[in-house]
């Protein structure tokens, strides 16, 4: 017998990424229907791919976060639509109205730093390592403060999924 784990011809990766992208899909659409209002202290750190297909941003926006973008939504946030694959937000960058659509397949992490919750994604953006990028500071944070979306052995709730594809 081998010791060596064969190649899956089920995509199960793929099956489990997409099925957690619909659990930020639920949390929005949930905060969608109650126009908005955001229960006891939840927030969410939203980071996605800006050069993914679908996504939609000011060109002020892609200039500055040309890989990749964290925003905020907590205060200062309206107009959340929230369909099946994408949703969009309003939001306010340096007092500066914006309209973002972002397909949920350009998330990269989820994060509700209320309760320790946090979800990563593997990037579908082909060709596009990751970068390092500061905050968007969109205008709805009052509270500041990075999250933590990689983790920590602190007892913190964060999920990454990682089956090692073998190429």
């Amino acid at each position: 017998m081998s010791d060596e784990t064969p190649d899956s011809l089920i995509p199960y990766d793929e099956i489990v990424q997409e099925a957690l992208r619909a659990v930020v899909g639920r949390v929005l659409g949930e905060i969608e229907q109650t126009g908005g209002d955001l229960p006891g202290n939840h927030h969410f750190y939203i980071t996605f791919k800006t050069g993914a297909a679908g996504v939609s941003i000011p060109p002020h926006l892609r200039e500055r976060f040309p890989d990749e973008m964290t925003i905020v939504l907590q205060n200062k946030f309206w107009e959340l639509e929230v369909g099946e694959e994408v949703f969009s937000v309003g939001l306010s960058f340096n007092k500066v109205p914006a309209k973002l659509t972002i397909p949920f397949a350009a998330i990269t992490a989820f994060v509700d730093p209320a309760v320790d919750f946090g979800l990563q994604f593997h990037a579908t953006v082909p060709d596009m390592a990751p970068e390092m990028h500061e905050d968007a500071e969109n205008d709805g944070s009052e509270q500041g403060g990075d999250a933590d979306v990689k983790g920590s052995d602190d007892g913190s709730n964060v999920v990454t999924v990682d089956f090692g594809r073998k190429k």
